[in-house]
């Protein structure tokens, strides 16, 4: 595949710039500004961050206030409507994984059949099968205990056993939907769920290796560190006894939504005719809020009942998974806002107008405003969303899995160099009982190297693809 943007002249038709080219970058300029100072300076909420941002681009390009808000509230509630929605399912799901004790079986079956020297590449594994339906904060939280337990037993090194997790939970994190980073990339881009998920599987295998295991036993020499003696041994205890759910049900209750939607994009390549009725079912169960709704449901039978829970425990849990997201749904839905002005102002057509001729690829393109995004912002979600919404009109007239690539590089981008302005930086920190420059040197290059390897396979997948 060619990505240049040169290829793009016969695109469709996109908005037309409501101002010169100089002012609608000038108009951008101060919409990232905005955006940077209110969430790095003053400290300020990145969901009202967003909301100034997208003003500030529309204001200065010379709309009218009313028609900067008629545009964001619409991008607001299209993105509130559709992302936000399967975020919440999402959410959903990984409590009642986490509370009836799924994630527990799978953390201790995958480890218990681990010999010492594949000790890494099984926290690894453990990190991406635990960071598909979690977040990353949740998933380090849950993960923590066992990081701990396993460092002390094996007599390895704290870093040498938590990269690798760390790793899978954050590629899963970046590259793998129904996380609100990349499912808020698929729905500005518009790319199809389904391809997205497949390459960004095959994008996150080879990253977790890399940036995991392997970097894991470098940055186990650069710092060592033992597992805290003090740490409280009555959860493990409690965790040995309660009633779970089988190692099989509980893979199977993970993968079902993963299975259904990569079942719907291998049935829109192989069949063409769309009345048949095999086709007809799989874009119905392969359709992502149906896919999580399915998953949600089946979950709370086969994780809530196989963990011996009652109907009033499993609603508890099903309602207390609401709350922590109700702010990550916010800033996804803000950016939706402030992806539709940038839409809306013609900023996407003038920036498209500008790269044509120039031979500048989409993918690294993407990849780099990701990157100063998120070395500014602190925030992957943020970073992603803001950086997708930039690439609505350089992907016209691209391919399926084209599309999909772009998603990928904006989410590789996302993740580059976390330091003192992501709060995943302190939770690692305090956690792992490190001093800053030893985050640095583990999580920060961990990140980093998640990052590059991640674009270079992307940049792979893009000369076959």
């Amino acid at each position: 595949m060619n990505t240049v943007v040169t290829l793009l002249a016969d695109a469709p038709e996109l908005a037309e710039p409501v101002a010169s080219t100089p002012r609608l970058a000038l108009a951008f300029a101060v919409g990232i500004a905005v955006i940077v100072l209110l969430i790095t300076v003053v400290k300020l909420h990145p969901f009202l961050g967003l909301i100034f941002g997208g003003f500030a681009v529309g204001v200065v390009a010379g709309e009218s206030f009313t028609t900067v808000l008629a545009s964001f509230t619409d991008g607001f509630g299209k993105t509130a409507a559709s992302v936000g929605i399967l975020i919440a399912l999402g959410a959903m799901f990984a409590k009642l994984l986490a509370d009836s004790g799924g994630a527990d079986e799978i953390v201790d079956t995958i480890v218990g059949h681990a010999s010492p020297r594949m000790l890494p590449w099984a926290m690894a594994l453990v990190g991406a099968i635990i960071g598909l339906p979690m977040f990353f904060e949740i998933g380090l939280v849950l993960l923590m205990p066992v990081i701990y337990l396993v460092a002390r037993r094996s007599g390895l090194s704290l870093i040498t056993i938590g990269i690798p997790a760390l790793a899978g939970l954050s590629a899963m994190h970046g590259f793998v939907p129904p996380h609100p980073g990349p499912l808020a990339a698929i729905g500005y881009l518009e790319a199809d769920l389904g391809v997205t998920l497949a390459l960004g599987v095959l994008v996150a295998v080879p990253t977790i290796v890399i940036a995991g295991p392997l970097f894991g036993k470098l940055a186990g020499r650069w710092v060592v560190v033992g597992a805290p003696d003090t740490w409280e041994t009555d959860d493990d205890a409690e965790r040995e006894t309660r009633a779970r759910p089988s190692f099989g049900i509980t893979l199977f209750s993970v993968l079902l939504p993963v299975f259904l939607m990569l079942g719907k994009a291998l049935v829109d390549i192989f069949i063409d005719d769309e009345s048949q009725w095999f086709r007809v079912l799989f874009d119905t169960l392969g359709t992502p809020l149906v896919a999580l709704l399915i998953a949600v449901i089946v979950g709370m039978v086969t994780l809530g009942r196989g963990a011996g829970m009652g109907r009033d425990r499993i609603t508890t849990t099903i309602e207390s998974s609401l709350p922590p997201v109700a702010g990550i749904i916010l800033i996804v839905a803000a950016g939706g806002g402030f992806k539709e002005v940038l839409v809306d102002t013609g900023i996407g057509t003038a920036l498209k107008n500008l790269a044509e001729g120039t031979n500048v690829s989409v993918l690294l393109l993407a990849w780099g405003l990701a990157v100063l995004i998120r070395l500014a912002t602190g925030s992957a979600t943020v970073a992603t969303v803001t950086a997708s919404s930039l690439m609505i009109g350089l992907i016209e007239g691209m391919s399926s899995g084209e599309v999909s690539l772009v998603v990928l590089a904006v989410g590789a981008g996302s993740l580059f160099f976390s330091h003192v302005n992501d709060a995943g930086f302190w939770l690692v920190n305090q956690y792992f009982r490190l001093t800053v420059g030893q985050t640095i040197k583990t999580w920060s290059i961990m990140e980093t190297v998640l990052s590059v390897s991640g674009l270079a396979v992307v940049l792979l997948l893009d000369l076959v693809i």
